[in-house]
């Protein structure tokens, strides 16, 4: 895990709420403007503790390169938008979905420390209601 991360992937895992953990990691992104039909993605980060079982913090930080699952912070003006090379039919994301990606698809990034993802709308496979059932 890179030193400049490991204390936002530790903030992370250990919130009750991962939405709000990765938003209060990453903190105010109005000065960040995601171009083109980019999405920029919080990367989900799994919980310290599975019940009564502790997950050791090597084993965590590994979901800031294999995880596949993410928390859509921004889009760009023309994400979701149909082209002549894309038709959406409707379908759309919103700033607060979680969504699933192949690792490979996404670069990776980070803003204030925190592991983030950023990749083309079309590059986006499903919306999910819970990361946690996503491996």
């Amino acid at each position: 895990m890179a030193v400049a991360t490991a204390h936002k992937i530790q903030q992370i895992s250990m919130a009750a709420d991962p939405k709000k953990g990765i938003m209060d990691a990453v903190g105010d992104l109005s000065e960040v403007e995601v171009f083109f039909d980019l999405v920029l993605l919080g990367t989900y980060i799994k919980g310290n503790k599975i019940g009564n079982v502790w997950i050791p913090d090597q084993t965590v930080g590994e979901d800031e390169f294999q995880s596949k699952c993410g928390l859509v912070l921004k889009k760009g003006p023309n994400a979701f938008k149909d082209d002549e090379y894309t038709q959406y039919d409707g379908q759309d994301i919103a700033v607060g979905d979680w969504v699933v990606f192949f690792v490979g698809d996404a670069k990776a990034i980070t803003i204030n420390g925190t592991p983030c993802r950023l990749l083309k709308a079309n590059q986006i496979r499903m919306r999910i209601k819970d990361p946690t059932r996503i491996f």
